[in-house]
């Protein structure tokens, strides 16, 4: 051959695999089984980008090495085609996400077929495809069966152009990264799947897997198992606990403010006692505007708020302690609250400079500038009772001293949160969960799955920030499962990784 012309060749002979079904796996029970699979895209507007055919060509190089090797080979392809992506290009540009996805599907298809690749388009799956995600919701009912998925009223980062929901990762500087809007936090009733019901064994089956040590670390300090103590501080003349975690109760001498995440109950119930609520208010606000992932960043300045008219009284040394709010307490890890030990904790030092507050060593560990943060070593001062011991040993005596004076106990805390899995958008797998007045939040039957997205006309956001299913009287109007009364369809969809993962 001298000149190759692959328009003409390669063409061809995709061709003749389409007609011949080349690629196509039947059971043999005679071969060995081999089952190549690959993450599906998203079918995006702009087509393949070269993250897609990168890890596609090096599988099916292996794929049809293994076809070669007379093994029975299964190497599919599919779409993740639910999400966000597809629905606010469907809204900017006034065309329906499912003629948005059919396209960009077709688009990404005639792209990998022009490449070659050996898929078996037989076994095509797509998310979005009510056969395939009636499994999904399966699997959802099953979880709720099991205690696994639950509702709850969580904070959630609000873009108030985009009328949604945002994920941390979603957040970029306080600004939602699609439109570039300040982000808010907004209180929404969000169903949640209980992925911290396996955080113990997330962490201690990794010693079952081959996996290098480094990704194993990542793994554990994103699910951050700790052990400590609950331990409550009554706030000054009221019948009140303020309940705080912390992974060093031995440090508890050396507390001389408490900080409150600006999200805490506490405030809305002693409003009228604070004095300076104007600038509480003021902070709230403030901290609204940020994602988690920013307020929990070390290297950012301390900012906080000093409750005028409340305090807080140390259980250990009876010492009364202001309480502060700073953004850099989360709601959604431990309790919100905090005692703060400035000499030993490097953002609690910060902060305690920054706002001059006492700063009380409580261990000698033969260093003598403060912070010293790498105290599990050294010996316990100005700790009364505590005095002389190890650090074990006073966390040990610590745990043991609140426990018997019913001041707290002993604790296991996660960083790892429950999966928010709901979303107020078009675009998604309906929730198959009905909400009863007598039975309360009630499973689909299976026999009637899949809840079929309704075919609409307006899939907009709706201004109060509820899915536009919300709208639909026939979506919505339907019967209990359990007492055949009327009953209020769940109108949330499932987030996009539903179908993927």
């Amino acid at each position: 051959m001298r000149e190759y012309n692959p328009n003409a060749i390669e063409k061809k002979w995709q061709e003749k695999w389409d007609e011949n079904e080349t690629f196509k796996s039947v059971i043999d029970k005679n071969k060995k089984k081999f089952y190549p699979l690959v993450e599906f895209p998203y079918p995006s507007g702009q087509g393949l980008h070269v993250g897609h055919p990168r890890p596609y060509t090096a599988l099916d190089i292996v794929a049809r090495k293994r076809r070669l090797q007379g093994e029975n080979v299964i190497y599919p392809m599919g779409w993740d085609a639910f999400g966000l992506p597809t629905e606010n290009y469907a809204i900017k540009n006034h065309i329906h996400p499912s003629i948005v996805t059919k396209n960009n599907i077709e688009n990404f298809k005639a792209q990998m077929k022009s490449i070659g690749f050996s898929f078996d388009w037989s076994k095509e799956v797509n998310t979005t495809d009510p056969n395939y995600y009636k499994w999904t919701q399966w699997i959802f009912i099953q979880l709720y069966k099991h205690g696994l998925a639950y509702k709850k009223e969580m904070p959630v980062n609000w873009c108030p152009s985009c009328k949604v929901g945002l994920a941390n990762e979603e957040v970029v500087d306080g600004k939602c990264e699609r439109c570039g809007s300040e982000v808010t936090h907004k209180v929404k009733n969000q169903w949640m799947l209980k992925i911290t019901e396996y955080a113990d064994r997330l962490i201690d089956d990794l010693d079952e897997v081959d996996y290098e040590e480094k990704i194993k670390t990542q793994q554990k300090n994103w699910i951050g198992r700790s052990h400590g103590a609950e331990i409550n501080f009554s706030l000054k003349d009221k019948d009140y606990k303020l309940n705080v975690y912390t992974t060093r109760p031995d440090t508890i001498f050396g507390a001389t403010y408490m900080v409150i995440a600006p999200e805490h109950p506490m405030l809305e119930e002693f409003k009228d006692e604070i004095k300076n609520l104007d600038d509480v208010k003021e902070y709230q606000d403030f901290a609204k505007k940020k994602s988690d992932f920013e307020r929990s960043e070390l290297t950012k300045e301390k900012t906080g708020v000093m409750l005028d008219g409340i305090s807080a009284i140390n259980p250990i040394n009876g010492k009364e302690i202001p309480i502060w709010i700073s953004d850099y307490v989360l709601i959604s890890y431990g309790t919100g609250a905090i005692m703060a030990v400035p000499a030993h904790d490097d953002r609690d030092f910060e902060f305690a400079q920054k706002f001059d507050m006492p700063i009380v060593p409580v261990i000698n560990t033969g260093d003598e500038d403060l912070p010293t943060t790498s105290i599990d070593k050294g010996i316990l001062i100005n700790s009364d009772f505590l005095n002389g011991l190890s650090v074990a040993d006073a966390k040990k005596k610590m745990i043991e001293f609140v426990e018997e004076k019913n001041l707290g106990s002993a604790k296991v805390n996660y960083k790892l949160r429950d999966w928010v899995f709901s979303r107020q958008r078009y675009w998604g797998e309906p929730i198959p969960m009905i909400y009863c007045e007598e039975h309360g939040w009630v499973a689909e039957k299976e026999e009637n799955l899949p809840i079929k997205l309704p075919e609409v006309e307006s899939y907009e956001v709706t201004d109060d920030g509820e899915s536009p299913l919300s709208k639909i009287d026939e979506f919505v109007n339907t019967t209990c499962p359990i007492c055949g009364k009327p009953a209020k369809r769940e109108t949330d969809t499932m987030p996009q990784w539903a179908g993927s993962s």
